[in-house]
C-alpha cells in the first residue's frame, strides 16, 4: 500500500473514530451502577499501531490496529491521531458500546482510565511531550503515558524485568532492566548511527559488496547476481541512484538474500552474517555487563523479523548466545498487551 493509500485509510478510520468517541464519551454518569475501568496499551510504529484494552484485573478486552505514524516534533499530531483509530477499532471491532449488556464488565465509559502508549520515535523526549500533548488534547484517557515500543515490547517478554530483550529487524536493539529498576538500552540509534546486524545494516553491506565487486575488489560471486535481481537494476552502476530513494525498510527486505546466499557458500556473504551475528551478541554483552548479572542466570529472548521463530537468523543468533553462556528464551512478544499492564500501574 503506498502512502497516499495508508493516508487516505487513516482519515477514514480517524473518522469512524471521532464518531464512535463522540457518541460513548459522557454517556453514561460515573455514579452508574457497574462501571468498569478500562487501560489501553499502544504499539505502534510507521507501519501500524496496535492496541490492547483490558479491565482493572488485566483481563483483555478488545483489539483493534490502524495504519501507523512514527513519532515526530514536528507533527506529533499524526502518531495521536494513529492512536485514536487503533482505540477506536477496538471499540467498534469488539461493540464495547453494547458490552454494557455483560453484567461482569458493567459499563464502559470514556475516557479510560489509563492509556500507555509505546511509539516508535518516542525515545525523543520532546517528542514524547509533544504526543502526550496531543493525545491529552484528544480526551482517550484520564492518564496517559507515553514511551517507546520498544519499553512496551520488554515488558511483555519480561514483566518481571529479568532478561534482555534482543530486536533485530529493519533496525536493531538490546534491552535490559537494572537492578535499580532503571532501563538499559544498547543500540537502538537508527541507520546512520547505529543498528548493527539489522536487517538494514545487512541490506546495506551487500549493497556495498555489489560495488566493490564492479569495481574488481571482490568476486562477481553469487550475492552479486543475487542483489542485482532483487534491485531490479541494469547495471551496479545504477545502485547510486537506487539507494539514494531506498526506503530503509527496502533495503532491509535484501537482509534474506544475503543469510540464504550464505547458506550457500557465497564467500562475501558469509562475512557479512558473521559479522551481524558478532554484532548482535555484541548488544546482548552490552546489557549484560551494564547490569551486573550473573552470566547463566541471564534469559534473553529474541524479538523482530530477522532472528525471532523462524527468522532468517534465528538459529545463527540463538547458537552463537548459547556459546557465549546465556540462557535463550522462546517467547512471543506481544508488545501492546505489554503497554496495557504498564497502563495498569502507572
Amino acid at each position: 500500500m503506498d502512502a497516499r493509500s495508508d493516508g487516505l485509510a487513516l482519515v477514514r478510520t480517524c473518522r469512524r473514530v471521532h464518531h464512535l468517541l463522540g457518541r460513548l464519551v459522557g454517556r453514561l454518569d460515573s455514579d452508574e451502577a457497574g462501571v468498569v475501568s478500562l487501560f489501553a496499551g499502544v504499539d505502534g510504529g510507521g507501519t501500524s499501531a496496535r492496541v490492547v484494552i483490558v479491565d482493572g484485573e488485566g483481563r483483555e478486552v478488545a483489539r483493534g490496529e490502524a495504519p501507523g505514524a512514527v513519532v515526530t516534533v514536528v507533527s506529533p499530531e499524526d502518531a495521536a491521531e494513529a492512536v485514536a483509530a487503533a482505540i477506536g477499532e477496538a471499540i467498534e471491532l469488539a461493540s464495547l458500546e453494547r458490552i454494557t449488556r455483560d453484567a461482569s464488565l458493567g459499563s464502559i465509559v470514556l475516557p479510560l482510565d489509563g492509556l500507555w502508549a509505546g511509539l516508535a520515535g518516542a525515545g525523543s523526549t520532546e517528542a514524547a511531550h509533544a504526543v502526550r500533548t496531543a493525545l491529552i488534547e484528544r480526551g482517550l484517557a484520564h492518564r496517559i503515558t507515553v514511551g517507546t515500543d520498544v519499553r512496551a515490547a520488554y515488558e511483555d517478554a519480561f514483566p518481571n524485568g529479568e532478561g534482555v530483550l534482543l530486536i533485530a529487524g529493519t533496525g536493531s536493539v538490546a534491552w535490559g532492566m537494572g537492578s535499580d529498576g532503571g532501563p538499559i538500552q544498547v543500540g537502538g540509534w537508527g541507520k546512520l548511527l547505529g543498528d548493527e546486524g539489522s536487517g538494514h545494516w545487512i541490506g546495506m553491506k551487500g549493497l556495498q559488496h555489489v560495488m566493490a565487486a564492479y569495481d574488481g575488489r571482490s568476486p562477481q560471486g553469487y550475492l552479486y547476481h543475487q542483489m542485482l535481481d532483487a534491485t531490479g537494476v541494469r547495471t551496479p552502476s545504477d545502485l547510486v541512484g537506487w539507494v539514494e530513494v531506498a526506503k530503509k525498510r527496502e533495503i532491509a527486505v535484501l537482509a534474506p538474500l544475503v543469510v540464504a546466499s550464505s547458506g550457500l557458500g557465497d564467500p562475501a556473504a558469509e562475512d557479512i552474517v558473521a559479522e551481524a551475528v558478532t554484532a548482535l551478541v555484541s548488544l546482548v554483552e552490552a546489557v549484560f555487563l551494564r547490569g551486573a548479572w550473573q552470566r547463566e542466570d541471564t534469559k534473553v529472548v529474541l524479538w523482530g523479523g530477522l532472528i525471532a521463530d523462524s527468522g532468517p537468523l534465528a538459529g545463527r543468533v540463538s547458537e552463537a548466545l548459547i556459546h557465549t553462556g546465556f540462557s535463550v528464551v522462546e517467547r512471543q512478544v506481544d508488545p501492546p498487551l505489554g503497554a496495557s499492564r504498564l497502563a495498569l500501574r502507572t
